[in-house]
């Protein structure tokens, strides 16, 4: 599995990597807009991420945003949303508009920070990535 993890805190993104290295290459971007960057590339590539894993709260590009930038790039290509990357929004917003907005523009699923082990572990089994 080829994931990308996007989040400019560092603590945050050092977990993700120790609980994603066993599934496969791990990438990071530390905002949005290394985010669309770095789908773009790996689209053009051929070779499209499995798994992204998008903060909201960031510089440059907020997760929102590049969500649905990654998502034009999918659609632009013909790769509807459900056969496209798996994306889970990562973040400490859970309020409803938060949340609502991800979903409007088709996240996978949405973790609440400290992402924890067992609930990671559940999101990536619900959207068929683990056994």
């Amino acid at each position: 599995m080829k994931t990308l993890i996007v989040e400019d805190e560092l603590a945050s993104r050092l977990l993700l990597q120790e609980l994603m290295k066993k599934y496969g290459p791990c990438h990071v971007a530390v905002n949005g807009k290394e985010a669309v960057e770095a789908a773009r590339m790996a689209l053009e590539a051929g070779e499209p991420y499995d798994l992204i894993f998008l903060d909201i709260l960031m510089p440059e590009m907020n997760g929102q945003e590049a969500l649905r930038q990654i998502r034009g790039l999918e659609e632009s290509r013909g790769i509807f949303s459900s056969d496209g990357v798996k994306i889970i929004m990562t973040t400490s917003l859970s309020d409803i508009k938060n949340v609502s907005k991800a979903y409007l523009h088709l996240c996978n699923a949405y973790l609440t920070k400290p992402v924890r082990k067992e609930k990671l572990l559940d999101e990536l089994k619900s959207l068929k990535l683990v056994e």
